[in-house]
Parts: structure tokens; C-alpha cells; sequence
């Protein structure tokens, strides 16, 4: 027999144990019934005044600035030369002889304007978006301090809380940005009292994490697969 539960604390404390993996095998789905589960009521969303971290995008800044640069260097070059009475260069002049011989329908013109355009779009997705998405913001509390958490860490977090409930065999939290999804597996207890406890320990969870923005939960509950 367990322990009762503390409604005050959520669930009382049970030895942790390691999630167990099962392999590809036939199960059938015993999930707790949604229409048979009152959920608990959603908890208020503080936006704590803190945007997402923004990525410095090194990598990419560094190759698109030699490439331009070297280009641009050679371009002047040629342009140079030429203005000094030598002849331009090869790969230019074999370049102004494509442009002018070829037709705008042309396989190769179209698959050059087709990467110019993919590289053009690229470079615009990575200026305008803040990238870091393992990152999830957190509450500023303190003006000028600014923190975040890792998604992989609060998703250990909230599997510990978890494994804590009583009737809970193994789970799985996929931590995403906007919603947790929770896939528990329950080897004794009715799977809504189950997912009852996992709400409501779950939601405490996400609110102690201090996230800027916290994010909705789904949770899935089954009983383990029949061995045979």
C-alpha cells in the first residue's frame, strides 16, 4: 500500500526510480479516457517581461563576410586592371559570354537563380529569427538580469516529478517551447486518478520553473504493454 496523498504538496515522496524503455511490441492502448477526466484548471501565464535570447550566428556571419569580401576584392581587382589598360580577366569574360548567349529559360541559369534565391532566403530566415531554441526564458525578477533554462533540463525536472507519483512505472516528457508533453506508463491504479495526480503535480512543476512563458500541458497515461 502507498502512502496517502498530501493535497497540499501535490504527492507524497516515493523512491525514485529510472524510466524503463520498452521495445516495438504490440500494446493496447489503455489511455485514461478524456471525457471521464476533469482536468485542472489552467494556471495564469506570466510573461515576466523577457524576450528569447538571440543567437550570434558567428558561423554563418564569418562565411557570408569572406565570401562577399572575396568577392567584391576580386571584382575591384579586375576592375582595377582593366581601367589600367590590361586585359580582364578569363573567368569574367567567360562569365559575360554565358550571360549574353544564354537564354533566361536555361537549366542553368534557372538552377543558379534557384540557389541564389534559396542562399538570399536563408541568410533573411537567420537575421530576423532569435535561433537558441534549447533555450527557454526565464521571469525577470531583477532589472538588467537576465537567465533562461536549458529545455533538456527542465524536461529531467518534470520527469522526476513524475516518476514521484504514486502508480507511475515509467514516463517521457518531450519539453517544447509552447507545450510538455508527458507519456506516463501506470501499472497499478485507475489511469484517471493517475493522470489527475500528473496534472496536478506537473502544473506545480512548470510553475516552479519559473519559465517567462509557461507552456501548456498534455498528459497521456496507458497501461504497459502485455508481454506474450
Amino acid at each position: 500500500m502507498t502512502e496517502p496523498q498530501n493535497p497540499e504538496h501535490g504527492t507524497q515522496r516515493l523512491p525514485t526510480a529510472e524510466p524503463v524503455e520498452h521495445g516495438d511490441v504490440l500494446e493496447l492502448d489503455q489511455s485514461a479516457s478524456s471525457a471521464a477526466y476533469d482536468p485542472v484548471p489552467a494556471k495564469e501565464r506570466s510573461e515576466g517581461g523577457a524576450g528569447r535570447f538571440w543567437s550570434a550566428r558567428r558561423i554563418p556571419a564569418g562565411i557570408t563576410a569572406l565570401v562577399v569580401l572575396g568577392g567584391a576584392g576580386l571584382l575591384l581587382y579586375d576592375v582595377a586592371a582593366v581601367r589600367a589598360d590590361h586585359p580582364a580577366m578569363r573567368w569574367r569574360r567567360s562569365l559575360a559570354d554565358e550571360l549574353a548567349e544564354r537564354r533566361l529559360d536555361d537549366v542553368w541559369v534557372l538552377t543558379g537563380a534557384s540557389v541564389a534565391v534559396a542562399v538570399g532566403l536563408w541568410l533573411i530566415v537567420l537575421a530576423l529569427t532569435p535561433g537558441l531554441r534549447d533555450l527557454l526564458p526565464m521571469r525577470r525578477d531583477r532589472p538588467g538580469v537576465r537567465a533562461a533554462l536549458d529545455r533538456t533540463a527542465a524536461a529531467m525536472v518534470l520527469r522526476d516529478r513524475a516518476v514521484e507519483v504514486s502508480g507511475v512505472q515509467s514516463v517521457r516528457v518531450r519539453m517544447g517551447r509552447g507545450k510538455v508533453g508527458v507519456r506516463a506508463v501506470s501499472h497499478f491504479r485507475e489511469l484517471d486518478d493517475v493522470r489527475a495526480d500528473l496534472d496536478t503535480a506537473l502544473s506545480t512543476g512548470i510553475k516552479e520553473l519559473g519559465l517567462a512563458r509557461q507552456p501548456s500541458l498534455s498528459v497521456h497515461v496507458r497501461r504497459p504493454a502485455k508481454k506474450g
